[in-house]
């Protein structure tokens, strides 16, 4: 097939990228060998000086840095049948491309995988008492230390508050240990809480009964505030909660109360209501919190899983077959 004949395309991101080439690693070339594609990667800098070569572009593929399209990009691409999106939230872009009939994929659910398999091993260690274990060594610099109620996995209670990608990805990596699981999920059926194999309880009963919290609620208006000291406050001895979701979910003063007051409760937090805390929060003082700079998603050489899905779906449209990662106005509404 000569180029005349290929579906025209371009890519938008940011370049050079600052985590990794997602279209690395012979994606790109992939992508050249199935589309007739533009050889200047379109950034939101570069737009306007590219504009009249786009204009029979129907296919994007993108990633980090796709810009915020407009009138004017759709006026110089008429065209535009599809955006493939290697990366994870579409929110801030989304919608004006929803609303024009345009096909949006995105790798939304690629991305959970490495956020659920950085939740796992906190998971584990938190069922160990590793937290606790290790300020307690700082402090009393003895094997004391670790004279303290510790259950270790089996038998053990896990709560997932919100069974979305990373909740229901999380879940399903705590199959293979012997933990009980529980669950808070306004939109859990009967049907889905047997087939993955959780106990689906209130909010107020998940934080009593369980061992390790992780939250994974959804970022919509709806939940903001979600997570306050009548849960915090009821948390087991030793227990820890972990957000790798989004800090909104936390009533955050909440939160430094119950930890100011309670030293046997440990905090993971990858997220925080600001990123990162203002200066003087609380939270960089607390000796049981452990604040990380939003390291859960994709980095390094897992970006090119994302490239890899969204390809394997532009594959999946250009025959005409329904596609697992179609982002749709619904699926928009419960994006976090």
């Amino acid at each position: 097939m000569s180029s005349s004949d290929r579906t025209k395309s371009a890519l938008f991101y940011e370049y050079p990228p600052e985590d990794g080439d997602v279209f690395g690693q012979g994606r790109r070339e992939r992508i050249e060998k199935l589309t007739d594609l533009y050889t200047t990667v379109i950034t939101r800098d570069n737009f306007d000086r590219h504009a009249a070569a786009l204009a029979d572009v129907e296919v994007i593929f993108a990633t980090w840095g796709i810009p915020s399209f407009g009138d004017r990009h759709f006026k110089a691409m008429p065209n535009l049948k599809a955006v493939f999106y290697a990366a994870g939230n579409v929110k801030s872009f989304a919608t004006p491309l929803i609303d024009r009939n345009i096909t949006l994929v995105g790798g939304w659910d690629i991305n959970a995988i490495p956020v659920a398999e950085m939740c796992l091993s906190q998971v584990l260690l938190s069922l160990r008492g590793y937290f606790r274990a290790t300020r307690r060594y700082a402090d009393l610099k003895t094997h004391d230390a670790k004279s303290f109620p510790r259950s270790g996995v089996f038998g053990e209670s896990v709560g997932l508050i919100g069974l979305g990608k990373i909740g229901t990805r999380l879940r399903n990596l705590l199959a293979t240990y012997p933990i009980k699981v529980l669950a808070y999920d306004p939109f859990l059926t009967d049907e889905r809480a047997e087939q993955l194999s959780v106990e689906s309880v209130s909010l107020v009963e998940l934080f009593k009964r369980s061992l390790v919290v992780s939250n994974h609620i959804p970022d919509i208006e709806s939940t903001v505030g979600t997570l306050r000291h009548e849960h915090f406050s009821e948390m087991r001895d030793g227990a820890t909660f972990i957000n790798s979701g989004r800090g909104a979910q936390v009533v955050e003063a909440d939160l430094i109360r119950v930890l100011e007051n309670r030293s046997d409760l440990t905090a993971l937090l990858d997220v925080t209501l600001s990123e990162p805390p203002i200066q003087d929060s609380p939270l960089w003082q607390l000796p049981n919190v452990v604040i990380s700079p939003h390291i859960g998603g994709t980095v390094g050489d897992e970006v090119v899983r994302l490239a890899d899905c969204v390809i394997d779906e532009y594959e999946r449209w250009q025959a005409g077959q329904s596609l697992s990662y179609e982002i749709t106005s619904k699926v928009l509404a419960t994006m976090g």
